[in-house]
């Protein structure tokens, strides 16, 4: 497994996993998680992919950004925009899950210039940002302290990750006390980290996420949607939706109760947006080249 890169935005420092060559596809978690989530995928991805997975200052990342930075919901939108065109992006599939979900879909609707295509995997939509059972989130962005109690309690007692308020609901088996221990880490540990994510938790709001689903419905690009049959956190009434609302979607249902698709499922998910990031591009390719003549 390649190292961690590191590239200075104006927002701050990014680290991120580059690993392959060919078309790029950016992944996009959510809070609380890193690179980590996609790494399942990666070896099923194949040859002729470039993989990128960054660690986005959602509270699980080890280099906290700059004290001035716009870490607001949109804010955040424009830092995976602004690293998209930093390393030079185009034509990018871009792939999302969880909150990170949410996120894509906003850098659709608000900076969509270098995206080709884009994957949502169980993720937040419409009227759920966040989820009824991580409404107590939202509290951590203005009460001083309760990110650093929370990190500390997950770490201490580690039943309380169990918990469908915590981690015990985002997949069907147990998730790794290892992972959990790296994603709360940074929490505990950095008072950066925390600032970072308190910033970006003060502003969530479904209004972003409604206003994201409206302009969607003039996004024409080809969009995947991998969902979760029986998920209580992102129910399947919000990837019906979006196919619903998508001018070019298409919907794939995984049968899981999980939101981490990508540690259960990698296989699965792994040749859904293989096969989806192949025909859409040699689609592109075949009308290129039909439009030139």
């Amino acid at each position: 497994m390649s190292s961690l890169k590191t590239i200075q935005l104006p927002q701050g420092p990014i680290q991120y996993l580059d690993q392959g060559r060919g078309q790029p596809m950016v992944f996009v978690h959510g809070l609380i998680a890193d690179h980590q989530l996609w790494v399942p995928l990666l070896a099923d991805l194949g040859p002729g992919v470039r993989c990128i997975l960054p660690n986005w200052p959602l509270g699980a990342h080890t280099m906290p950004m700059k004290p001035d930075a716009d870490l607001s919901v949109p804010g955040v939108a424009r830092l995976i925009a602004d690293f998209m065109a930093a390393l030079g992006l185009t034509d990018v599939t871009l792939v999302g899950n969880d909150s990170g979900g949410a996120l894509v879909q906003m850098v659709c609707a608000r900076h969509p210039e270098r995206i080709g295509r884009v994957v949502l995997t169980t993720c937040d939509a419409y009227d759920v940002f966040p989820p009824p059972a991580f409404a107590t989130l939202k509290w951590w962005g203005p009460v001083p302290g309760l990110a650093w109690c929370a990190a500390h309690l997950l770490h201490h007692v580690p039943a309380l990750r169990r918990l469908p308020i915590a981690f015990g609901d985002l997949t069907e088996a147990p998730l790794d006390d290892g992972l959990i221990e790296r994603w709360l880490k940074p929490l505990r540990k950095d008072a950066g980290v925390r600032r970072d994510v308190r910033k970006f938790l003060r502003t969530v709001s479904t209004r972003f996420t409604e206003e994201a689903g409206l302009a969607l419905q003039g996004f024409n690009r080809p969009v995947l949607l991998l969902w979760s049959t029986r998920c209580h956190h992102f129910p399947p009434r919000l990837a019906e939706r979006l196919m619903k609302d998508l001018p070019n979607a298409e919907l794939q249902w995984i049968d899981s109760s999980g939101v981490f698709l990508s540690l259960e499922h990698a296989g699965q998910v792994a040749d859904s947006i293989k096969r989806f990031h192949l025909e859409t591009g040699l689609k592109a390719q075949l009308e290129s080249k039909s439009c030139a003549f």
